[in-house]
């Protein structure tokens, strides 16, 4: 399984989901791989925002070298799922796509993991306080995904 968390800059809640989610896959003893990308361009190579590489390291995350890149068209086919933090990056990831294929990969990350609540992660980048609160609804809604990911995949091995 390959899994993409995206957002705008690729500096605050990607970053924290890719952090979150390697570290819960780890845990459960799981090989998948799990990256992160922005759909703007303005941080690439740069590292996460220090305030999301705070919060991670309060919750025994490392994200201090992941280092920001841009969301490409190889992305598509490259991985099987993309999680989207709010509704704008998954416009600017749908346009890009030209398969029908590719669309079904995408999905808004908090509508995967609570359908029909319609939450978008905010972006924490304009609130010094809002980091924590991004880190706890991805931190939930990671355990939903890969619980997900698991029962799916379990029901596709026994058909």
């Amino acid at each position: 399984m390959k899994i993409l968390m995206v957002c705008l800059g690729n500096i605050c809640r990607s970053p924290l989901a890719e952090g979150i989610m390697k570290e819960k896959l780890q845990e459960r003893g799981l090989d998948w791989t799990v990256d992160s990308a922005g759909t703007g361009s303005w941080h690439i190579g740069e590292k996460p925002d220090t305030r999301s590489i705070a919060v991670a390291r309060k919750y025994g995350i490392d994200i201090s070298k992941q280092r920001a890149r841009q969301f490409s068209y190889d992305d598509l086919n490259d991985f099987d799922i993309i999680l989207a933090m709010d509704r704008s990056n998954f416009r600017n990831i749908q346009n890009l796509s030209t398969q029908k294929a590719h669309n079904e990969k995408v999905h808004l990350i908090m509508e995967l993991a609570q359908p029909g609540n319609g939450t978008d992660v905010p972006d924490p980048y304009w609130n010094d306080d809002g980091f924590e609160q991004v880190y706890n609804m991805l931190d939930a809604a990671c355990d939903k995904i890969i619980d997900q990911l698991v029962a799916t995949q379990k029901s596709s091995d026994v058909q």
